[in-house]
């Protein structure tokens, strides 16, 4: 679903939404916000950890910005964070959220140290998680959902606020913004970067 473009009706429709809102026990854009009406004291939007996750993640954050702002002004959004890899290296294992992360993991776990021969003195295994529904079911607890090892980001009007912009401007009818954010983006990426 496309927010930028859809009249506030329409959103409302949608039956993600419908259920979303429902689930959360909220009213309809420009209603009284009531905080009795609010069934958790926590809304955690969890998505997978590679681009269409974080494009679902834009997306669910646009619309609490533009329809249900006080969510986010009271502090009840955060965002989970799932890890995209699993570093293994012998038995020792790390949970890396990014390429960075695995990188500096396959070398604090010496799997970057080479022989005379320039083969690796350490066999690593990466699993790369496509998606939360790859991960086994302890995985993701000791990862993302235990409350003792989760990372969650508590989101800021000011993190919506750059969300909603960067969304209008890369769905919006004005190309020469979004081709130079993709052009000056481009300058810093290497294929890695890319979710191919």
């Amino acid at each position: 679903m496309n927010i930028e473009r859809c009249a506030p009706e329409k959103i409302y429709q949608n039956t993600e939404l419908q259920g979303l809102i429902s689930a959360l026990g909220l009213g309809v854009r420009d209603e009284v916000f009531d905080l009795k009406s609010l069934r958790y004291q926590r809304i955690v939007i969890m998505t997978d950890a590679d681009v269409d996750g974080a494009h679902i993640r834009v997306l669910l954050l646009t619309f609490f910005y533009r329809y249900q702002r006080e969510l986010i002004e009271n502090g009840y959004v955060y965002i989970a964070q799932p890890p995209l890899y699993k570093v293994l290296v012998g038995k020792k294992e790390r949970y890396c959220f990014d390429e960075s992360e695995k990188e500096i993991a396959l070398e604090e776990l010496g799997a970057t140290a080479k022989d005379d021969n320039d083969k690796p003195v350490k066999k690593a295994t990466i699993q790369r998680f496509k998606g939360l529904g790859e991960m086994m079911p302890q995985q993701l607890w000791d990862t993302t959902m235990d409350p003792e090892k989760r990372i969650m980001l508590k989101v800021t009007v000011d993190d919506c606020a750059l969300a909603d912009q960067t969304l209008g401007m890369l769905m919006g009818d004005a190309v020469g913004p979004r081709r130079d954010f993709i052009v000056s983006s481009a300058e810093g990426m290497s294929f890695g970067d890319l979710d191919v």
